[in-house]
């Protein structure tokens, strides 16, 4: 008997697919890996400069008079691109809104992120203390106090708030009021 030949073509085993994509795989991701990443910047004479015609003293001043009315630092921004055109204030003034409350002595006592999540936790209470059987109100009060106390912890080594600033219900509700 005769053997016979054949000229099938090879075809390639599952094994030997698998091996080829992850070669294929690792290539992406070197070549990935080898492209720098750039922030990208607004270029010189930019929109921004177009739609901001206000001296850096200007700016100043509408900040000292938001700060003045009670608003709060994030209000402020919204405030100052919504109706002034002022995209950044940095970019006008090389300060931010913080450095130029702290310049002015307008700067609240207690950072407005550890605020906001104070205000949370008096709510929190108030509505357990109406609903004793809420136990996932009672979870949320208490993820709510751990970040506080996370946040304080942070404050603390930067020194923003005190050495000895503490998070309690009651100093929590005077501060709310």
């Amino acid at each position: 008997m005769r053997k016979r030949e054949t000229t099938e073509a090879f075809e390639p085993t599952a094994l030997d697919l698998e091996k080829n994509a992850e070669k294929e795989l690792l290539e992406y991701a070197q070549e990935k890996a080898a492209k720098p990443k750039v922030k990208e910047k607004l270029p010189e004479g930019s929109l921004q400069e177009e739609l901001a015609d206000f001296k850096p003293e200007e700016v100043t001043d509408i900040l000292v008079k938001l700060a003045n009315a009670g608003t709060q630092k994030s209000e402020m921004g919204l405030i100052l691109r919504d109706q002034y055109g002022i995209g950044s204030v940095k970019d006008i003034t090389g300060k931010t809104i913080t450095q130029i409350l702290k310049e002015q002595n307008l700067e609240d006592a207690v950072p407005e992120d550890i605020l906001n999540l104070i205000r949370k936790s008096v709510k929190l209470l108030d509505h357990m203390n109406i609903n004793k059987k809420d136990f996932s109100a009672k979870h949320g009060f208490q993820l709510t106090v751990s970040k506080i106390n996370r946040l304080a912890k942070y404050y603390k080594s930067k020194k923003i708030l005190a050495k000895d600033w503490k998070y309690t219900e009651e100093r929590a509700r005077l501060m709310v009021k």
